[in-house]
């Protein structure tokens, strides 16, 4: 593996860790979580944009801040999705997380789409006991393409279960999708750890675990 590939990798590595970690703690301060952590988390600086939140975490690493987005079945208590996106500066790339339920079909993979755009397939890269996710390094043109739909909009991830083979679009909210990107960007750039002089070791996570 070329050199410029492999920090582009490690990166994403350490990127996706980091969007993980952070919706993770997310999570834990949800209404879907049942009890409190033994140690709470690093508490972020965190602004909102409509239907998004965007969050920069007080550690060093090459990607301290997403927006981030859950959508939750308020009847049952239940996250039912959550959106994750991360930027890396050092590397102008971008790292997504999409968390869904269990039950889903793994070798389908996903889709977001929009009124105007439908992603590539996304496949998962783990599954645990609170559900099944996506976490991969994405081009700009994923990016681009959730940003030029309708901001007003609904969007949906479609899935497909395990069970059933039938596919099910979950909704998610566009509504200041664009203003938390620019913002979320600004401040990466700000307060990023380089990548490429840390490439050796290990990424620090956004988030600490809880």
């Amino acid at each position: 593996m070329r050199s410029s590939e492999w920090k582009w990798a490690s990166a994403m590595a350490g990127a996706m860790l980091s969007v993980a970690l952070v919706s993770g703690s997310a999570l834990a301060q949800s209404p879907a979580a049942q009890a409190p952590a033994a140690q709470a988390p690093a508490r972020p600086e965190s602004k909102q944009f409509d239907d998004w939140a965007v969050r920069c975490f007080p550690v060093q690493s090459p990607s301290p801040c997403d927006m981030f987005q859950e959508v939750a079945n308020q009847q049952r208590n239940q996250r039912i999705l959550a959106i994750s996106i991360a930027y890396v500066p050092s590397m102008d790339r971008y790292a997504l997380q999409v968390t869904v339920p269990l039950g889903i079909s793994i070798p389908k993979g996903l889709s977001m789409q929009t009124d105007s755009y439908t992603s590539p397939t996304l496949r998962y890269r783990r599954c645990d006991r609170d559900g099944c996710y996506v976490e991969t390094g994405v081009e700009k043109s994923v990016i681009e393409g959730l940003a030029k739909s309708s901001p007003d909009g609904k969007a949906k991830v479609n899935i497909t279960g395990d069970s059933n083979g039938k596919s099910v679009g979950i909704t998610f909210f566009l509504k200041g999708f664009v203003a938390a990107h620019d913002d979320m960007v600004s401040q990466a750039k700000a307060k990023a750890k380089s990548v490429q002089a840390n490439a050796a070791a290990p990424a620090a996570p956004a988030a600490p675990a809880h």
